[in-house]
């Protein structure tokens, strides 16, 4: 497995548009446990023990894990589910076991499990993999806490839910799960507000109707039409000043 670096990430909630409901699902499920525990017991209830967010690629899945550790004043690690993976035996199931003990030891944290679905794939459903069975089983021992996870936080994200085990979301374990979309009309216009704001475009270009003509773009694909206009204005004269709207319109055409 790739060493896992402990990180204080600098994202902060401004720097995602829109996604509000989202965000106040997050803020519900991992800061409030944090700064007002005390509101949990007074009603019988647990806290979540882990998020699931899932949805189509390139919607910020990885920016959100990571503002929420920023706004809520976590560590933060982070690994990719192949990443999990090694060709010697036993190596993977000790990667998870050394993951979580990490993540304690550092707590308050969270810990991020990106394309979550490498390892936590329903078992039975790929016959040539016992290893992947194993680190599931792994998987599942560290969230059922032997060692209590007192103050780690598990996030994942995944584009296909539908091939997560059903033992892994099971309350008490990844029981909050939470759907992040492609972004809306109102959530397109916040993004390009956030990404011209560090641009200099020209009096021709519109934000109206940059939302107008990207509608089903991802998050990532929008950030790409913003890199791609600045390239051809630069394309045009490396001693450009500004972005204008045919630049933007040449990057709406090559995608």
């Amino acid at each position: 497995m790739k060493e896992v670096l402990i990180e204080v990430p600098n994202v902060r909630w401004e720097d995602i548009g829109g996604q509000h409901e989202l965000k106040l699902k997050l803020k519900q499920a991992i800061e409030w446990p944090l700064t007002n525990p005390e509101v949990f017991p007074r009603f019988g209830i647990d806290p979540p023990r882990g998020v699931l967010m899932y949805g189509p690629p390139g919607c910020s899945k990885t920016m959100i894990a990571k503002a929420l550790a920023t706004e809520s004043r976590l560590n933060f690690l982070t690994i990719k589910g192949p990443d999990i993976f090694s060709m010697w035996v036993g190596e993977s199931e000790r990667a998870v076991r050394e993951l979580f003990r990490k993540a304690r030891s550092v707590a308050p944290s969270i810990i991020f499990f990106d394309e979550i679905d490498a390892i936590g794939a329903e078992r039975g459903s790929d016959s040539g993999s016992s290893v992947k069975e194993r680190v599931l089983a792994q998987l599942l021992t560290e969230l059922d806490g032997v060692t209590s996870l007192d103050n780690v936080t598990i996030v994942a994200a995944t584009n296909r839910p539908d091939l997560i085990d059903r033992a892994l979301l099971r309350p008490g374990r990844i029981d909050r799960i939470i759907f992040v979309g492609l972004p809306d009309t109102n959530t397109r216009r916040e993004i390009f507000s956030i990404k011209l704001k560090k641009m200099p475009v020209g009096e021709d270009c519109s934000v109206e109707k940059l939302v107008e003509l990207t509608e089903n773009y991802s998050g990532a694909e929008i950030q790409a039409v913003c890199r791609e206009a600045g390239i051809s204005a630069l394309e045009e004269s490396l001693e450009a000043t500004e972005v204008s709207w045919r630049h933007f319109q040449r990057a709406l055409d090559s995608g």
